[in-house]
């Protein structure tokens, strides 16, 4: 890897995700090649013409469309291409379709790059994280998945919002699967180093238990209600996408609720799921054992129990 910062990234999936990630990181003047891979290559190529027309207002970027032998070189590998869940089709039968998308996609990728860094983002991504892990024979810092930095974020979001504080000076955590398991940890929220409770006493807006509930339902199904009312979702996650990106690049020991394999923390073994993680350039150098409640360890044990019988069904 360039011992400076990143130079190449490579785009697997030219969807709605895929082509939102490409151009995020296109504005976001951190890397200086990215080519965007997808077996519908007339797709890619109109998302690259549209993005390279846009170049003359950004930094430089070699922005282009290509196959899996252009992955030769890439520093971070970003795997968004799958099947969307389809009306009357399981959570299983997903799992079951997109694990075999990626067989071929791991396949062809480790016949151009075994150096690289692989950033899972298409969904069940907890278990496509524990998946990529266990076809790529890959140390574990280096197979990263999404996670839960988004739910994280939106979480973050709507605490901000009760609270009347900017969201980036609102500190709290989703933990476990994105899904619906994952765990907020209020007992870890705070503003400016004050816990959410004492901080909400002062104000005379506490967040009660309906209030909290609130919040988390509307950011486990967030995803769900946006889905509804435009069909998609893409412009959020790849700004989380980026912010990953950012951390590797930029070899930051970040704190981000990326996805990894997860062996004796909190007692979980042998599934990937979130907790907060140092990011960078190396990938994930340490997941952290953070001090949550009782509550919060038993709610997470159910959602790796949930990530693991999934994972069962498909024979790893």
């Amino acid at each position: 890897m360039n011992k400076e910062r990143i130079v190449k990234v490579a785009v697997v999936g030219a969807g709605f995700v895929g082509s939102t990630t490409a151009y995020t990181l296109m504005v976001s003047g951190l890397v200086s090649e990215i080519v965007l891979i997808d077996i519908n290559k007339e797709k890619a190529l109109g998302e690259v013409m549209d993005m390279n027309h846009g170049m003359p207002f950004v930094r430089p970027v070699d922005m282009y469309n290509g196959d899996y032998k252009d992955c030769t070189g890439a520093d971070i590998v970003i795997l968004t291409a799958g099947a969307n869940q389809k009306p009357g089709e399981t959570r299983i039968d997903l799992v079951k379709k997109n694990t075999e998308i990626f067989k071929g996609i791991i396949e062809q990728i480790l016949k151009y790059n075994t150096d690289c860094i692989i950033l899972v983002v298409t969904n069940p991504v907890d278990i496509l994280t524990y998946v990529t892990y266990k076809l790529s024979g890959f140390p574990k810092n280096r197979i990263i998945g999404s996670g839960t930095v988004l739910d994280t974020s939106r979480f973050r979001y709507l605490i901000g919002q009760k609270v009347d504080i900017d969201p980036r000076n609102v500190h709290a955590y989703i933990i476990g699967e994105h899904g619906d398991t994952e765990v907020p940890t209020w007992s870890l929220a705070n503003i400016a180093g004050i816990p959410i409770d004492k901080y909400c006493q002062s104000l005379e807006r506490c967040l009660d238990e309906a209030a909290r509930e609130e919040i988390f339902q509307n950011v486990k199904n967030a995803a769900y209600h946006i889905i509804d009312k435009k069909g998609a979702t893409y412009y959020a996650v790849a700004l989380a996408v980026r912010r990953i990106v950012e951390a590797i690049v930029r070899n930051e020991n970040s704190i981000l609720t990326v996805s990894s394999l997860i062996e004796g923390h909190y007692g979980i073994n042998n599934i990937a799921l979130s907790l907060p993680s140092l990011v960078n350039r190396q990938g994930i150098i340490n997941v952290l054992d953070v001090p949550i409640s009782d509550k919060e360890l038993m709610l997470l044990s159910k959602s790796a129990g949930a990530l693991k019988e999934a994972a069962a069904t498909l024979g790893f």
